[in-house]
């Protein structure tokens, strides 16, 4: 596997020098944030992009994300376009020899959590769900603002959002999703990207929306829309293991071959769709974080892993979920168990 570590870009401050100083470390994931959802991807600015990861001694080992835009989950005009204008961006990743491009298919909102500085027993402040919570929110309000989240809608482009997703069952998602999918995935073969799902996170409807890449068998089926090495998935143990019915390990070893992307953290569920994000260490936790990367050895995982969402641990400040600590510790952790896996298997 190829250790990596997301970064936000040059207003991160989790710069690439303090990354590089993370033993085991070799990739980066990243994007360009400041191109709207559906416009092209310059190749100069994914060009100038890998120019700097691979100054700082490191290597774009995926690309997360290339964001869908709603008109394509939606079903309406102007998708055409911004299908086009998605396979444009594949072609100049393609060119700049970017390998793996991570998107997802959640309606509106990205990743959702009820609280995002919660206090643990040890000190430590993680992001947390409680359904009851969050049933308790008004995405509406516009005081909702949470990291992944697009925050450049007004409240009557959102209201209007929220409108058009009522008609929009589970089933016509993912017709819509077939729709894409066929569209981008020869692109994706020619230029020889492995495109990389990532799960609904939490896998459930939150806000009355359809959610559709939630378990083993929706992924089972998603696989079988477009049956190509090219479409894959960016399996997240974290947003997959909230429900206690997903297996993670035996997830990764029935498509372990069309896993392009690892995130690798530990949740503790706290009671029906509630949980909290703990250390990656097992015991912290109610993953197996041994089984799950052995489970990626068991398969031959070779492609990019990192360490997911981190606590906030000896003051540090920053994005939550995304400081530099607690994700060096994860990192840090997760190399030990492969190399630890790797010897006990010569």
């Amino acid at each position: 596997m190829k250790l990596s570590f997301r970064w936000y870009g040059d207003d991160d401050p989790v710069t690439l020098d303090k990354i590089k100083q993370i033993p085991g470390m070799v990739g980066i994931v990243t994007a360009i944030y400041d191109i709207p959802a559906g416009e092209a991807w310059p190749y100069e600015k994914i060009a100038a992009l890998k120019d700097k990861v691979e100054a700082a001694g490191l290597k774009i080992t995926a690309i997360e994300s290339v964001p869908v835009p709603e008109a394509i989950k939606l079903g309406v005009e102007p998708r055409d376009r911004y299908i086009e204008n998605y396979k444009t961006t594949l072609r100049n990743l393609g060119q700049a020899g970017i390998e793996v491009v991570t998107y997802n298919f959640m309606p509106v909102f990205d990743w959702t959590r009820s609280e995002l500085d919660h206090k643990l027993a040890d000190g430590s402040e993680a992001l947390i769900y409680r359904e009851d919570e969050v049933k308790a929110m008004n995405p509406l309000s516009g005081d909702l603002d949470l990291p992944g989240w697009d925050t450049s809608y007004t409240k009557a482009e959102l209201n209007d959002l929220m409108s058009a997703y009522q008609e929009i069952s589970p089933e016509k998602l993912w017709d819509n999703l077939e729709y894409f999918l066929k569209e981008i995935i020869p692109v994706a073969e020619e230029e020889n990207i492995k495109m990389a799902i990532h799960p609904d996170d939490p896998p459930w409807s939150i806000f009355g929306l359809p959610r559709i890449i939630v378990g083993q068998e929706n992924l089972r089926r998603f696989l079988k829309l477009v049956d190509s090495p090219a479409n894959g998935l960016a399996l997240c143990s974290g947003s997959l293991g909230v429900n206690p019915e997903n297996d993670v390990p035996a997830i990764i070893r029935e498509f372990g071959d069309r896993i392009h992307f690892a995130h690798v953290r530990n949740i503790k569920i706290t009671g029906d769709k509630g949980f909290e994000e703990a250390a990656h260490l097992s015991e912290k936790g109610s993953l197996d974080m041994y089984e799950i990367m052995k489970a990626y050895y068991d398969v031959g995982f070779e492609g990019p892993m990192r360490p997911d969402h981190g606590r906030m641990i000896w003051g540090e400040t920053g994005k939550p979920g995304y400081g530099l600590y607690d994700r060096a510790l994860g990192a840090t952790y997760l190399n030990g168990l492969w190399e630890a896996i790797q010897k006990s298997n010569r």
